[in-house]
């Protein structure tokens, strides 16, 4: 698939204050995108469109330039301690992901240009962990991958992780668009990972996003490039012959990895969720998805700031596991699964 290009962009005046704004409106100007001005991301109004739907397509190909106001962290376990905010939103239309309800009217992306001072709030709290090492996720909030052609702030954070000696960088992309990451002075202080699934998930779930040979070739671009590799399975779904689709996943990926050194490859394990606020959003936004939505044949299970989740039953969740789990340990054997939930 191609790089993502904005149909649409805003720009906040304030990030006109920082050199990475202003390369960006010259950017966009000379592709002939779209420019309008807008005080605050929570002041845009009139996005094109007729209906619901119309406006949901279109907010999600536009881009909003801004500045991160608010330096304080969010914690990101288990995968990091700590969240880095380096842009919000996303260009795919995967059915399931959670950013349906964390940014709710809002689906638009935004980038921030203050880096500098996201990386000083960055090692403020890896000097408040030392000798401790401090890990920090960039695709919490979104992929950020999928703009970083654009926007190279990613890059900039991957160099500047490089030269820490306390901090790591991961993040997690299901976009193959990562030629301009293969120089950066990484120094082995980046995970870089892709989200891989079964055929049927990403057939079903997963339009707008890079198919899976193409995020493999860039996962073996990546690993030629000396970063640490790694993928997140996720979400792990039980669909008809659930079993035969994940173990063909795991027989191709160890294919297409053929003479690669896989022996510091890690694995994260996310089964299939969704909260009840989540369920009417997907339902909104993708009113033919397959996607199964029942809650009597879930679990419930309490979350963060009291927002519960339907989670697979117990048993289910402990075959998803073991099941998986037992894949990786056939064709990724010296390989580490991080967890599983």
């Amino acid at each position: 698939m191609k790089p993502f290009i904005p149909q649409l962009v805003y720009i906040e005046p304030q990030a006109l204050d920082y050199p990475l704004g202003r390369e960006l409106k010259e950017k966009f100007e000379g592709m002939n995108i779209e420019i309008r001005e807008t005080t605050s991301h929570n002041q845009i109004r009139g996005l094109p469109g007729e209906t619901d739907l119309q406006k949901y397509r279109i907010a999600k190909s536009t881009l909003v330039v801004g500045i991160r106001k608010t330096l304080k962290f969010d914690t990101s376990k288990p995968s990091a301690e700590y969240a880095i905010p380096l842009a919000t939103g996303c260009m795919g239309h995967c059915h399931y992901c959670y950013l349906q309800t964390t940014l709710g009217s809002k689906p638009y992306i935004r980038t921030y240009v203050n880096l500098d001072e996201i990386f000083d709030a960055a090692k403020k709290y890896m000097d408040e962990r030392m000798p401790e090492i401090t890990r920090f996720e960039a695709a919490c909030t979104s992929d950020i991958v999928g703009i970083d052609h654009l926007t190279h702030s990613l890059k900039k954070a991957i160099e500047f992780f490089g030269e820490t000696n306390h901090g790591l960088l991961r993040f997690v992309t299901k976009f193959h668009h990562v030629d301009h990451l293969l120089d950066a002075k990484h120094n082995g202080k980046t995970r870089f990972r892709f989200s891989i699934n079964s055929r049927y998930v990403i057939k079903n779930f997963e339009p707008g996003t890079s198919s899976f040979e193409e995020r493999i070739q860039a996962a073996r671009k990546v690993a030629d490039a000396g970063y640490p590799l790694g993928f997140i399975v996720a979400p792990i779904y039980i669909h008809e012959d659930w079993k035969t689709g994940y173990h063909e996943l795991f027989e191709r990926l160890s294919d297409s990895l053929q003479g690669l050194d896989v022996s510091n490859l890690t694995f994260e394990l996310i089964q299939h969720r969704f909260t009840a606020p989540a369920k009417k959003v997907i339902q909104k936004n993708y009113p033919k998805t397959k996607l199964e939505l029942d809650e009597s044949k879930r679990k419930y299970k309490w979350g963060r700031y009291g927002i519960g989740k339907y989670v697979y039953q117990t048993e289910e969740a402990a075959q998803l596991e073991s099941t998986i789990k037992g894949y990786i340990a056939k064709f990724f054997p010296e390989s580490e699964v991080q967890y599983f939930t």
